[in-house]
């Protein structure tokens, strides 16, 4: 049984690292694309809330300090698949647009006393969408349609460690190598006059670092507070940006091209994270996280129609609030339903990027989920996440997006270092 489930889980991890879940949003042109969140299978259902959690039979990459209470007989592995339907709405216009795929894969294990090592694949950002507009020139016989499209993204692997300073006080760090691409493309079509293509390319391959704390106090004989933080050090990507221009005319078979090079154009911003936690018993817990990245202290390559430059004020600081909780009832129950772990959770979030000078949309967000234990005849630790979220995504004369997603995860809880007593 445990070959055929790292047999799966390996296998998940592969397929996922080229493959991300996905994006159909306009706004996804805009920056490095939409931010992922990084929470996974058992923190998705609170809404991603998970700066300040720490359980030993869950991963929670969130915050490496979170390594250190994995125990000593434990291996983790988890992994998921998300899917997202949005219905976009423009003046009135409404189109609905699905994607889905593998969402992520992390595991965890004990290396030695209060020390535990995490590893896995996560997405960071995703781009991809397609939609194009109409111009009427002044002759009325004569319009112009330009198309935008796009697709990429970054992925991060990662291998961290979470260590147990003192009983209440953990530390770790997560060390991650991003990779991937944006391809950005504006096309204008006219038969009177000459096409035009702009093309935007920049290819990611660089590393980012999480640095985590938490500290666990005991308040009463079932009750325990915990305080997280995370940091993440900005940095050049050390990536350059390219835009070529492609004009041509089918009518003399004329095609001229124009290419110029950004270097060193793009970069992370640092970002803080504070979150706090409440534990009552293993049968209730609740958090609040907050979170700011620093976008706007970066430039960012801009084309203003003449020149394809670093500007700055095109990105701006992005903050991130979540709360959620779970509610066990009974863990050992004969009741079903009384096991299964329910989750439920909100958040708001700012934009990182300006749209023509305006603000982007914010977002606002509602998710419940459910932590199904699965049982057979040697294990009951495993468990089946399923989450819902739903995100309302809008800013004045905007698109509106309203996004149904869900994810479906496998966390496999597996005692790997027990020793078998033979009498």
């Amino acid at each position: 049984m445990n070959k055929m489930i790292v047999g799966l889980v390996l296998a998940t991890m592969a397929t996922t690292a080229f493959a991300q879940s996905g994006s159909n949003s306009p706004y996804s042109q805009y920056g490095l694309g939409d931010l992922v969140d990084e929470s996974v299978g058992f923190n998705k259902g609170m809404n991603g809330v998970g700066l300040a959690m720490r359980k030993g039979y869950e991963v929670n990459p969130m915050n490496p300090a979170s390594y250190s209470v994995i125990d000593s007989v434990t291996m983790i592995f988890d992994a998921g698949l998300s899917g997202q339907i949005t219905n976009y709405n423009e003046n009135g216009t409404k189109v609905n647009a699905k994607n889905g795929g593998f969402d992520y894969a992390v595991a965890l294990f004990r290396l030695i006393r209060n020390v535990g090592v995490s590893f896995g694949i996560r997405p960071y950002s995703n781009i991809g969408y397609k939609y194009y507009t109409v111009t009427r020139l002044n002759d009325a016989n004569t319009s112009v349609s330009c198309t935008y499209a796009g697709n990429g993204g970054i992925h991060q692997l990662y291998l961290g460690t979470g260590i147990r300073i003192i009983k209440p006080l953990s530390v770790g760090f997560n060390i991650a190598y991003l990779w991937g691409e944006y391809d950005r493309n504006i096309s204008t079509n006219n038969s009177s006059i000459n096409n035009l293509s702009k093309q935007y390319f920049a290819d990611i391959s660089n590393y980012k670092l999480d640095i985590g704390l938490q500290y666990e106090q005991k308040i009463a004989k079932n009750d325990y507070l915990t305080i997280g933080a995370t940091w993440t050090p900005g940095h050049s990507l050390k990536s350059d940006a390219t835009r070529s221009i492609i004009s041509s005319n089918a009518t003399i078979n004329k095609k001229d091209t124009t290419t110029q090079v950004i270097k060193d154009a793009l970069s992370l911003p640092t970002s803080i994270g504070i979150g706090l936690s409440y534990n009552h018993a293993n049968k209730f817990r609740a958090g609040i996280d907050f979170t700011m990245k620093k976008w706007g202290s970066l430039d960012f390559p801009v084309d203003d129609g003449n020149t394809y430059s670093l500007k700055k004020g095109v990105l701006k600081d992005n903050v991130r609030f979540n709360a959620g909780a779970e509610i066990l009832p009974r863990i050992m129950s004969r009741n079903f339903f009384e096991r299964i772990r329910y989750r439920f959770g909100v958040g708001y979030s700012t934009p990182y990027y300006y749209i023509n000078g305006q603000e982007g949309p914010k977002d606002f967000s509602a998710s419940i989920g459910f932590g199904i234990p699965i049982m057979n005849g040697y294990n009951s630790r495993s468990v089946l996440n399923i989450s819902a979220q739903y995100v309302h995504r809008a800013a004045e004369n905007l698109i509106k997006e309203n996004t149904f997603g869900f994810t479906i995860g496998l966390t496999f809880n597996e005692k790997w270092f027990a020793k078998w007593k033979v009498e």
